[in-house]
């Protein structure tokens, strides 16, 4: 709607448009002041610029570790701790040239420098399940991270190969080292407990094979302590599984604990009435037992290797059957075979054996010694002429296991032995339970011999030929004796008619008894007078004429 006045028209231009405003006017102030805007970025830039001096003088040494996977790892996560406290962070992870292992870079702390040296071990903390137990469990929640623990030397090193398991000693704990040598591993596993009279002293902290494959060398670390009660004449033995025995005392158990019977264990004691000797040093070596007989045994010194040929079955003998001389073991045996001998056109079953002559005792062990390697040999042969033989004896009625007894037979038959010879071979004599069977088998033979059919033959001609005798004695013999009998009846009771008491024989006895008393006393009569007048025989008597 139109203003009333109607429009108003600028006479300059002619139009109807309204003139442009004006331009603004600037003016600048005296001086040169910065605007406060451009001081937060500056204040921005210094501070960063200050936590990266901070951090770069914070930043300890770097170093490589490697894995032989990177399980539970990650870069910029996973912590590098010691005792549970952080001393750097994984940076990178990657894999080597030869894609066998894994290379973690790990950035340490400035305070963490001094674990970048030669010594320092590491290894991944996660949950794991040992012969120590249950370890890791934390890292469930919080995550892998890298455990450490310091070298104690001051040679710097920036290349690690990490461990697979965590270490069972780690460098700040106090006790001993100590080296043991055996023949086998059996079920020891690092971790596995040490025990002293029945006591947790310390553990195994590594094994490894020998060289030439013979045996295993155990490390075992005793922690202080305990590690004074190790001398240098403590015995150790493998306390692994249940030790059960039956013997004349009946059944033994001897086991160190239920931890030992799962997962092994080792135990060491000085020998029953003998001192442990000194503290013995660190890395001692000491030889490793089967069992704690084994380690308490004297040492055995070198073997006499001797061959035995049986012939008979050896089914229940086995290697490491004990050679036994009247119940004391002498040695094991080492190899069964069999062997044909050209000569019987037979078969001997030779069992090779290790004998170990020092176990005789004091005496026999300080003879052979005194006289040289060939004493031994030369003091063997002589014992053989005495009649020293091998025998194969049943070591168990339950299980028939066999083992070889060594034992003086004097009515065996001579033999002699070339104690140069090696092996050594040493007569046999067959045991008494062969003998049984060869005397069994002898009168089987005998039994063999013997015409039983013939015999048979002759009973039954025999038989018959009673049968006919009865049957004659019955027709013929038995009437006339049943006579015989009749009249012999008849005899006996006029015999003891003639016996009775009133029976006029009898009166007729006694009559006659009467008067024969009478007329003996007369006589005695007679005699007494004689005796005091002989001279009555002469004059007669008294008052009689001439």
């Amino acid at each position: 709607m139109n203003s009333p006045q109607g429009p108003q028209h600028d006479p300059d231009t002619g139009g109807g448009h309204p003139p442009p405003p004006p331009d603004p006017v600037i003016t600048s102030k005296a001086g040169w002041l910065p605007s406060l805007v451009w001081l937060v970025p500056l204040i921005a830039a210094l501070i960063g610029i200050g936590l990266v001096v901070k951090s770069v003088r914070e930043r300890g040494p770097e170093i490589t570790i490697k894995f032989r996977n990177a399980e539970g790892l990650e870069p910029g996560k996973t912590q590098v701790k010691y005792k549970d406290v952080e001393i750097g962070t994984v940076k990178t992870i990657k894999l080597s040239k030869d894609l066998a292992q894994v290379l973690v870079n790990v950035q340490l702390k400035k305070e963490a420098e001094d674990f970048a040296v030669k010594g320092s071990r590491f290894w991944v903390v996660r949950p794991r399940v040992g012969a120590s137990g249950v370890s890791g469990l934390g890292t469930l929640l919080s995550g892998a991270y890298i455990g450490v623990d310091a070298g104690r030397t001051q040679d710097t090193e920036t290349e690690f190969t990490g461990l697979e398991t965590p270490p069972a000693v780690t460098a700040d704990q106090k006790g001993t080292q100590y080296v043991l040598r055996g023949d086998s591993l059996g079920s020891i596993d690092i971790g596995s407990p040490v025990y002293y009279r029945r006591v947790q002293v310390g553990q195994v902290v590594g094994f490894s094979l020998d060289k030439d494959g013979t045996g295993v060398t155990i490390h075992v670390f005793v922690n202080a302590p305990y590690d004074q009660y190790v001398g240098t004449n403590s015995r150790w033995w493998q306390a692994s599984g249940v030790d059960l025995r039956l013997d004349s005392s009946g059944f033994k158990l001897n086991t160190q604990s239920l931890a030992t019977v799962i997962l092994g264990g080792i135990a060491f004691q000085a020998p029953p009435g003998q001192s442990g000797g000194a503290t013995a040093p660190n890395n001692e070596t000491f030889r490793l037992g089967s069992d704690e007989a084994d380690a308490m045994r004297e040492p055995d010194g070198q073997p006499i290797q001797v061959v035995m040929n049986f012939n008979q079955s050896l089914r229940g003998l086995a290697i490491g059957a004990p050679v036994d001389f009247r119940g004391i073991v002498l040695g094991e045996v080492t190899n069964i075979g069999i062997d044909y001998d050209p000569a019987t056109k037979n078969f001997t079953m030779p069992v090779t054996m290790n004998v170990y002559p020092e176990r005789l005792g004091r005496r026999f062990r300080e003879t052979i010694e005194s006289q040289g390697e060939t004493a031994r040999r030369e003091i063997l042969a002589r014992l053989v002429q005495h009649g020293l033989r091998g025998q194969l004896r049943t070591g168990n009625l339950l299980t028939s296991q066999l083992y070889v007894a060594l034992d003086f037979f004097p009515k065996a038959a001579q033999v002699k032995i070339d104690p140069t010879h090696l092996p050594i071979e040493l007569p046999t004599v067959p045991n008494s339970l062969d003998e049984l069977q060869l005397q069994v088998a002898d009168i089987a033979r005998k039994l063999d011999k013997v015409p039983f059919d013939q015999i048979g033959s002759n009973l039954n001609s025999a038989l018959a030929n009673a049968d006919k005798l009865f049957k004659q004695l019955d027709t013929q013999v038995a009437p006339e004796a049943r006579d015989t009998l009749s009249a012999a009846k008849q005899t006996f009771s006029t015999a003891e008619a003639t016996l009775q008491q009133d029976s006029p024989l009898q009166s007729d006895v006694r009559q006659a008894l009467k008067e024969l008393t009478r007329t003996l006393q007369s006589l005695n009569t007679l005699a007494d007078y004689l005796e005091r007048h002989p001279e009555s025989l002469l004059k007669g008597k008294p008052g009689d004429k001439p």
